[in-house]
């Protein structure tokens, strides 16, 4: 190519070399702006450096540019370059001598492309031997991508086939603005999206999709705003696992053309590689959680199942912690499988699993440990009664509803083998050993649970059995009231009577309250027969007064689950009726435990109490932890002082200075007190010393049926 210019860069001369290379005429260029006709707009340079040829600086002589063809394509031109002079020494142009380099630095750059794909080919499979996690092999790929192959930007997405979408995962080099953006337009499901969203249409037709120069683009609607982020070419290439789509990566280039067939085949390869690094990956993962879980009910397996066990005792080791461990098998599973098919037992099993997870009982861990059988730990867990009713509650909330399966319905029961830390071991084995040595008894035992310990089961059977026999003592009324009198300390008249729940079971007579009072409240039996007891007392205290006898106070006990009960209120009032007289012989008793469980709620409720008229006394004072500001407070009429108290006071002068504080404490805000379990002459002396209001105890009466108590203390003597 040669080249003449004058001082205005005018051509005055060009050889044909340059017209054949361009595609212009002679007469088309001759006189014509250089600059104009034959430099890229966008170039910057050349004009600088024709000055400074012009000006004899040598860092001109020699340089490359760019020049337009007419039909807009592009030469590289490497030229020599020389001032021309008059005969007088003036510069007047310039005179180029170039050579059309094109070819070779189009060769150059793809070699410098190819190298950079290769070594992101290198360092993302140096990569797969080493990644454990999609998120490590996601985020490593990209890295790579931007500092070995000099992308502009990458990103990886999966493929929620569930939501049929595309999700970017992970990138790097990409706002979080686009790619919220992004994420709005990758559906699977929108038609009119294939034509428009390249990376799309790479995961619908399972092939890599590519724009080597996005200023030509038409269809895609991100167009714009990438080439204003200074990229010019992308490419999507789906990653393949078992000719499934399961993740795209998405590559931005700078650089028009740069994804040429060459550098697709590496960068199919590559995408090849992270697909078969996902497989592992996935397989790995598999075999992990087929190593610790059940693939049918995807619950934790026997190998987890014991580590579990194994990390509460290493937690809780030690004399005053506890653990019960319990395997539940279906009974006569085995027969399912052999009539019904392999399939309706696994249908079987996954619904147990079901109805396990969505029973009311928590556990603290919970495990399939066989082919039908389930593990499960409880921790504190109360005594042998307090895991039996919690383990025979799951019996009921898994197996009381047939299943229906196969069109038919099924009636299942389930076994229960329990053994206790640390009374059958002290390690997870061991546990586990005892629970299936009690799991094999049941199966040959009409009993549902048997504990490992032979001494439990004994235990339990007699507190089921006595649980048995309450339930029936509810139903056939078997319960009475006694009655134990309180008296004036001063006067020793009567002044009111407590209520006391008794049983009169036909099998063994009266059952001492401490037997069978925490089964009711246990079994929630204590709401039917603290009713009754309200009732029965306020009728009893209802019948004395029509028949003209002394109104007389009665006392009745409250139940903490009584109290707690949401509509425990509604019932005093439906009791009481309308009547304030029956209100006002009416008197409840709460434990002072229960009081200050939740001060603010008990000062509330109690406040609802008194404003019917009924009064109220704190039971067992002394024994809870009272604070004297909330004391103060609380709407009481009757502070009761414990019967531990009354024994002390006359053991030593301490025990004399509580009880005289306690009252002294009473009386200041205003309060009644009533000393219980009084026993001796000398206790009723020293509580009459300390003014204390009233007494109640062995002393004068100990607790008497109605009939008893009538005759001795209310009707009038026989003449």
């Amino acid at each position: 190519v040669s080249l003449m210019l004058d001082c205005q860069a005018q051509i005055t001369y060009c050889n044909d070399y340059l017209l054949r290379l361009t595609g212009w005429q002679r007469e088309e260029v001759q006189g014509q702006n250089w600059f104009t006709l034959f430099i890229p707009p966008d170039a910057e340079g050349p004009r600088e450096t024709f000055q400074a040829l012009l000006a004899n600086q040598p860092t001109a002589w020699h340089f490359d540019n760019e020049i337009l063809t007419r039909t807009g394509g592009r030469r590289i031109i490497r030229w020599n370059n020389t001032v021309l002079r008059s005969t007088a020494g003036e510069v007047i142009g310039s005179a180029s001598i170039g050579e059309d380099i094109t070819e070779s630095k189009l060769a150059e750059r793809k070699i410098v492309r190819l190298n950079r794909v290769l070594a992101v080919l290198s360092g993302i499979n140096t990569l797969i031997v080493r990644v454990h996690t999609r998120h490590e092999l996601f985020e490593e790929s990209c890295r790579i991508a931007l500092e070995l192959g000099k992308f502009k930007m990458a990103w990886i997405g999966l493929v929620d086939r569930t939501a049929m979408q595309i999700v970017p995962v992970t990138s790097v080099g990409a706002a979080e603005a686009f790619l919220d953006i992004l994420k709005d337009s990758l559906s699977l499901n929108d038609d009119t999206l294939l034509e428009r969203i390249m990376p799309v249409r790479a995961v619908r037709e399972k092939t890599a999709m590519v724009s080597n120069d996005l200023r030509l683009e038409t269809t895609s609607i991100y167009m714009q705003d990438r080439i204003a982020r200074g990229i010019l070419s992308v490419a999507f290439l789906p990653l393949m696992v078992a000719d499934a789509v399961q993740g795209l990566f998405a590559l931005y280039s700078e650089e028009a053309g740069f994804f040429d067939a060459d550098e697709m085949m590496l960068l199919t390869e590559l995408a090849g590689d992270i697909g078969f690094a996902l497989d592992h990956i996935e397989k790995v993962e598999r075999l992990n959680y087929l190593a610790y879980y059940d693939e049918l009910t995807g619950m934790p397996n026997r190998s987890m199942f014991l580590e579990q066990v194994s990390q509460r005792l290493r937690l809780r080791s030690g004399e005053n912690n506890r653990l019960a461990l319990a395997l539940v098998d279906i009974d006569r599973f085995q027969i399912i499988n052999e009539t019904l098919g392999r399939k309706v037992g696994d249908d079987l099993l996954k619904l147990v699993t079901q109805r396990m997870q969505c029973s009311d009982i928590v556990f603290d861990a919970m495990a399939c440990v066989g082919i039908n059988c389930f593990g499960l730990v409880l921790l504190d867990p109360g005594d042998a009664q307090s895991i039996a009713h919690t383990l025979e509650q799951l019996l009921h909330d898994c197996f009381t509803t047939p299943f229906h399966l196969n069109d038919t319905d099924l009636r299942m029961a389930g076994k229960v083998g329990v053994a206790m830390y640390p009374l059958d071991g002290g390690d997870a084995e061991v546990l586990f050993r005892c629970a299936e040595t009690a799991l094999k008894r049941t199966r040959g035992s009409i009993e549902p649970l048997l504990f490992y310990a032979p001494e439990m089961n004994t235990r339990v059977a007699a507190a089921l059995n006595l649980e048995s026999r309450l339930r029936a003592a509810v139903e056939l009324g078997e319960f009475v009231l006694y009655y134990q009198p309180k008296v004036n300390l001063m006067t020793g008249k009567l002044t009111s009577l407590e209520a006391l729940i008794r049983w009169n079971d036909p099998q063994t007579g009266l059952v001492s309250p401490a037997q069978f009072i925490p089964i009711l409240e246990e079994t929630g039996l204590i709401y039917a027969v603290g009713r009754w007891a309200l009732h029965q007392a306020l009728e009893d205290s209802q019948r004395w007064r029509s028949g003209g006898l002394a109104h007389l106070r009665v006392a009745v006990n409250v139940s903490p689950l009584q109290m707690r009960h949401r509509n425990f209120i509604e019932e005093v009032k439906q009791a009481i009726g309308d009547d304030p007289q029956v209100a006002a012989g009416l008197e409840l008793e709460l434990t002072e435990s229960l009081v200050m469980e939740d001060v603010n709620h008990s000062i509330a409720r109690l406040q609802e109490i008194r404003a019917m008229g009924v009064t109220i006394a704190i039971d067992d004072f002394g024994t809870g932890f009272s604070s004297l500001s909330y004391l103060a407070k609380l709407p009481v009429d009757t502070l009761k002082i414990d019967r531990s108290f009354v024994i002390e006071m006359t053991e030593g002068p301490q025990g004399l200075a509580l009880v005289s504080t306690i009252i002294n404490l009473a009386h200041a805000l205003k309060l009644k007190v009533v000393a219980e379990g009084v026993e001796t002459e000398e206790q009723a002396r020293l509580l009459r010393l300390l003014n204390c209001d009233e007494m109640q105890g062995y002393l004068f009466s100990k607790p008497l049926p109605r009939d008893v108590l009538e005759t001795r203390y209310l009707l009038p003597p026989p003449v």
